[in-house]
């Protein structure tokens, strides 16, 4: 069956965007039998994913109404299309036509950073937190200077709308030192020579290195939901929450980051009840409008709390 709603937001689509974001949310169910879809640019490249097996009819379909509205928007530029198939475990990708740059460098609210589209089920920058990064920078620019710690850091995209805020200090720390390495990049590439520091470490076992360094006015969490062997959301969670209190400046914030569809926003409200009861909660921050779901439950979680001022 023909996906008509991702074909449509194809054909509606009015110009080639210039920043990286998401044109089509399928995985958000506000498409009934769309379900299976995303479709995201990636400038110069386009990545179409499917989590449930494609046709080649399906794919050709596709390929061909992406190929002749983007002739129409951009003529003689060629499109570069890049296809995964993945699950929760795994992932397939493969170029569909064109090709991808490597360097591979996409913009995003004056930011720039390095992505893969053609490895891992994850390509550098995660679309859906933009409006994450956004307040994590406007932060930062009403409170100069301001010392963050972003736990679970990635490739360090929050390091970068804090330093661009404003922010006197990041610290970065993630246990995978290829991400870390890509974050450095990215640092360079947005000309944020000081004020990062990047620790590759296990954060469950960094407490003590993490308070010398405190405390901080701003604590990122945002942790993987799921991966085996370093943190499960369900018993891991907590064990971060619990420390907030002793990480943060009196009136400091937290970002809580959790994106599964099986942990609603009351998971992590319980938490902070449980375990951090002295910080407030102040707001959900909106996901980007491309990412509408009918379920905010399953969506991305992104919560602002804040210690108590002295």
């Amino acid at each position: 069956m023909p996906p008509e709603a991702l074909l449509q937001a194809i054909a509606d689509l009015d110009h080639l965007p210039t920043d990286a974001r998401r044109l089509f949310h399928g995985r958000g169910g506000a498409y009934p039998g769309c379900e299976q879809w995303t479709l995201d640019c990636y400038p110069p490249a386009w990545l179409l994913t499917s989590f449930l097996p494609a046709t080649d009819e399906d794919l050709a379909e596709i390929q061909s109404a992406l190929a002749a509205r983007c002739a129409q928007l951009a003529p003689g530029e060629p499109l570069n299309l890049v296809f995964q198939h993945r699950d929760e475990f795994r992932a397939d990708t493969r170029p569909l036509c064109g090709e991808v740059p490597e360097p591979h460098v996409v913009s995003e609210q004056g930011a720039r950073f390095r992505v893969h589209l053609l490895r891992g089920m994850n390509h550098g920058l995660f679309l859906d937190m933009a409006e994450g990064r956004r307040w994590v920078r406007e932060q930062a620019t009403a409170q100069p200077g301001m010392k963050v710690l972003n736990l679970f850091a990635y490739t360090c995209a929050f390091s970068i709308a804090a330093l661009q805020g404003g922010a006197g200090q990041v610290l970065n720390m993630d246990m995978a030192g290829g991400a870390l390495s890509i974050g450095k990049q990215n640092h360079h590439l947005n000309g944020l020579r000081a004020g990062a520091s990047f620790m590759p470490h296990d954060v469950f076992s960094s407490w003590g290195k993490i308070n010398r360094m405190g405390p901080y006015d701003l604590v990122i969490l945002d942790p993987p939901t799921y991966q085996k062997g370093s943190f499960v959301a369900e018993k891991d969670y907590a064990r971060l929450v619990r420390r907030l209190p002793d990480l943060l400046t009196p009136g400091g914030q937290a970002l809580l980051c959790l994106n599964s569809p099986k942990l609603g926003v009351g998971f992590l409200q319980d938490l902070m009840k449980a375990e951090a009861p002295g910080l407030s909660f102040i707001e959900r921050l909106p996901n980007p409008d491309a990412f509408t779901d009918v379920s905010p439950d399953r969506a991305l979680k992104v919560l602002v709390y804040q210690a108590e001022r002295v």
